[in-house]
């Protein structure tokens, strides 16, 4: 295809990622390096978009899977030859930079952030030990010297592991979607679809313990009052966002001596928790939100592996 061929990219689009490219050299301070690999790779996306007739206003999940698709087989329309995986995360992890950056900026769905970095694959999920569930939350304090954001880091951390949610449904969260009474938690998925979750005593006790000696004060920094809805804050009193979130869970993880993780391992862990202790997968697929239960049932390959191992590392003849 020549380039005289090239399908023309929307003004908005060419707009969003200017706006998106400018926020990183000026407020993030990325190399010109990192800012002209960052460029190609939107363009590409960008392309292939206005080819299908689409933008970033209308663009879909499905639609990123099938760019994905485009991307590892290779593609006419941006004349790429297939890529390897690597090269397939880097692209991804550029246009979810984009579309995340665009969300907050202005309200358009952010219909990539739950596109895993490693598309293509079917990798068993890698759940952490309950041990290792249990150091991670013992990294982020709770006593009576815990700082505002050490009580808000133990609350998301306990949240994620007891509902299984994904982090931008936590960080979506509002005060009211909490109901300490019944210990239920109404978390917004994808497409807006609502589910109602219950959250363990531990989960609860430490939401307790944040809302009552933290969120208070982080919500009074909060700027003429924007979101004081939220139920978790930044440092600044601002909504709590999915990036920030990614890094309280690394940095816990980190100081817990446990390897590098994201959020998606706690709500990998739950499932797998679940499945093992005997949980029927359509509970386990009602409880993560899943539109099928075909996407719930990777979990279940996991089950046996944990059992082998646990075998193989405890019997006296394995």
């Amino acid at each position: 295809m020549s380039a005289e061929e090239l399908p023309e990219v929307s003004a908005a689009d060419q707009r969003r990622a200017r706006a998106w490219m400018r926020h990183l050299r000026t407020e993030r301070g990325r190399s010109a390096n990192t800012l002209s690999s960052y460029g190609r790779d939107v363009d590409r996306y960008l392309t292939w978009l206005a080819h299908d007739g689409l933008d970033m206003a209308t663009v879909s999940t499905t639609d990123i899977e099938r760019f994905i698709v485009d991307l590892r087989h290779g593609c006419a329309v941006t004349r790429q030859r297939p890529l390897a995986q690597t090269s397939v995360a880097r692209i991804l992890s550029a246009v979810r930079g984009l579309h995340g950056f665009t969300a907050r900026e202005t309200g358009l769905p952010d219909v990539v952030a739950d596109v895993p970095l490693s598309p293509g694959r079917r990798d068993l999920p890698k759940a952490l030990t309950t041990d290792q569930v249990l150091r991670l939350i013992e990294a982020c304090p709770s006593g009576d010297g815990a700082g505002l954001l050490d009580l808000r880091d133990r609350a998301l951390v306990e949240l994620l592991y007891s509902t299984g949610a994904r982090i931008s449904e936590a960080t979506d969260l509002d005060r009211d979607d909490v109901d300490r009474n019944d210990g239920l938690l109404r978390v917004r998925g994808k497409g807006g679809k609502e589910r109602i979750v219950p959250v363990g005593d531990p989960a609860l006790d430490a939401l307790d313990a944040y809302l009552t000696r933290a969120r208070p004060s982080l919500a009074q920094r909060s700027r003429h009052g924007a979101d004081a809805s939220a139920l978790f804050f930044t440092a600044r009193g601002g909504r709590l966002t999915r990036q920030a979130g990614y890094k309280i869970v690394s940095s816990a993880a980190e100081r817990a001596g446990i390897g590098e993780i994201s959020p998606h391992s706690l709500r990998h862990s739950f499932a797998t928790h679940l499945l093992t202790g005997g949980a029927d997968v359509r509970v386990v697929q009602e409880l993560l939100g899943h539109s099928s239960v075909s996407t719930t049932q990777i979990y279940t390959k996991v089950t046996p592996d944990l059992l082998r191992e646990t075998w193989a590392e405890s019997h006296p003849r394995a």
